[in-house]
């Protein structure tokens, strides 16, 4: 059985409440049917976080269609599973499923219900793929541990492969012995699953949700050239199709993987994305500027070598910065129409020499506060009290509570739907 292996797509996504990254996510699908093509896999799964938000707009949603509709064009015997992360509305995913099995495509948006346990009805089926190949299990973000419904599943997958077909699951899910490097949650506190709650039976755990390249457990050459070869069962991440940050330093890839038999040999080589742009830390040295004219011109010689990408200033903490410093790397970068981009999060180093010294505390009114319905709105008000306050961070955090939180009132609401249906006599 051989797939075609991503995750964490994020079509939509408006980097620093400015930038759209349509032509970027443009550029890797066109890499992707590229590969699609050299390849000719089985399958090609799409491990969640599809869009960036759980409303997208129509013309992300077109997008969507388009890259899809080619990808099946261009390959119409390949099967193509879409799985909904904690990003997507697991509702809204679901609901063009039907439409899209003319497409060689299945669209697996709402989990299993937690009381699927209790039912005789055959449920299991319902995120079951099965290919001439192998089997897919295809199971979108769940919140929890729910091993005993993931297990039930993987028990009905092994009550029908009579002829031991390689077997690989989809999952959107935090796994214990992961890399976190360019996310910014303290390891510590994230919610992490241990390897055993997703169930035995399956071959190779296909995941998404952590954006770097990964098989839990081994250490691989960053080398993209190598191919790993492991005994099954396998737990990889092929990380997110775009840098989302400067953070992010690694290559990232797409994982083509190659399954004998199952319980066989499970064989990863990874295809390196070429980024339409990059993220780049001014100066590139790794020393600090202290003055905002340094900073200026040593960008205006950065960015006139032809290159294109998103820029980021590292500055020492006593440097001064102009109030309209933002303004001016805005109208030095608009000559070039978009193709160079300023990322505004600073990055800080070094010692205050004002340490001592309090800082002017915001005061404010207790009708104003309750007037507050977004925290964002305080935290942002409040921001130069934390200089080291990373906002698009905070932003984030807030956004996947949110997401989670959606995803819990839908699965609720399916709930109560099934028994509010009458059963058939």
């Amino acid at each position: 059985m051989k797939i075609l292996h991503t995750a964490d797509l994020h079509l939509g996504q408006v980097l620093y409440q400015y930038y759209d990254r349509s032509d970027e996510h443009q550029h890797f699908f066109h890499q992707l049917e590229q590969w699609c093509k050299q390849e000719q896999p089985d399958a090609l799964l799409v491990s969640g976080d599809v869009f960036d938000i759980q409303q997208p707009s129509a013309t992300v949603k077109k997008a969507f269609t388009d890259y899809f509709v080619k990808l099946h064009q261009q390959c119409p015997q390949m099967h193509m599973v879409i799985t909904a992360g904690n990003h997507d509305s697991a509702s809204r995913i679901q609901a063009d499923s039907s439409v899209w099995k003319l497409a060689n495509a299945h669209l697996i948006g709402t989990p299993p219900a937690t009381d699927s346990l209790e039912r005789s009805d055959g449920w299991q089926d319902q995120y079951i793929i099965r290919l001439d190949s192998g089997y897919i299990v295809a199971l979108p973000y769940m919140a929890g541990d729910r091993r005993e419904i993931i297990q039930s599943i993987l028990d009905r997958v092994d009550k029908d492969n009579t002829q031991g077909l390689p077997v690989v699951m989809m999952a959107h899910q935090a796994i214990s012995g992961l890399d976190p490097a360019g996310h910014h949650f303290d390891i510590g506190k994230l919610r992490t699953l241990d390897p055993s709650a997703m169930g035995i039976g399956y071959d190779y755990l296909a995941l998404g949700h952590i954006h770097k390249p990964q098989t839990i457990g081994h250490k691989e050459d960053q080398d993209t050239k190598n191919t790993a070869i492991h005994q099954a069962p396998v737990v990889r991440y092929s990380g997110s199709a775009l840098h989302v940050s400067c953070d992010e330093t690694y290559p990232h890839t797409v994982s083509v993987v190659d399954i004998d038999r199952h319980q066989g040999n499970v064989q990863i080589h990874q295809l390196r994305i070429d980024e339409l742009r990059h993220f780049y830390i001014l100066p590139l040295d790794g020393t600090s500027f202290t003055s905002s004219e340094a900073a200026l011109a040593s960008m205006n010689e950065f960015v006139s070598k032809g290159e294109r990408g998103y820029i980021r200033f590292r500055f020492d903490i006593n440097t001064d910065l102009p109030s309209n410093f933002g303004q001016m790397v805005y109208d030095a970068l608009s000559f070039y129409h978009d193709e160079w981009r300023y990322n505004p999060k600073m990055l800080w180093t070094g010692d205050s020499d004002n340490k001592d010294t309090e800082k002017e505390k915001l005061v404010f009114e207790v009708a104003e506060l309750q007037q507050m319905s977004d925290p964002m709105i305080f935290i942002e008000r409040t921001r130069d009290q934390y200089p080291g306050l990373d906002l698009e961070d905070v932003r984030q955090a807030f956004e996947e509570v949110k997401a989670e939180m959606h995803i819990l009132k839908e699965e609720k609401e399916a709930k109560n739907r099934q028994k509010s249906t009458p059963t058939k006599q």
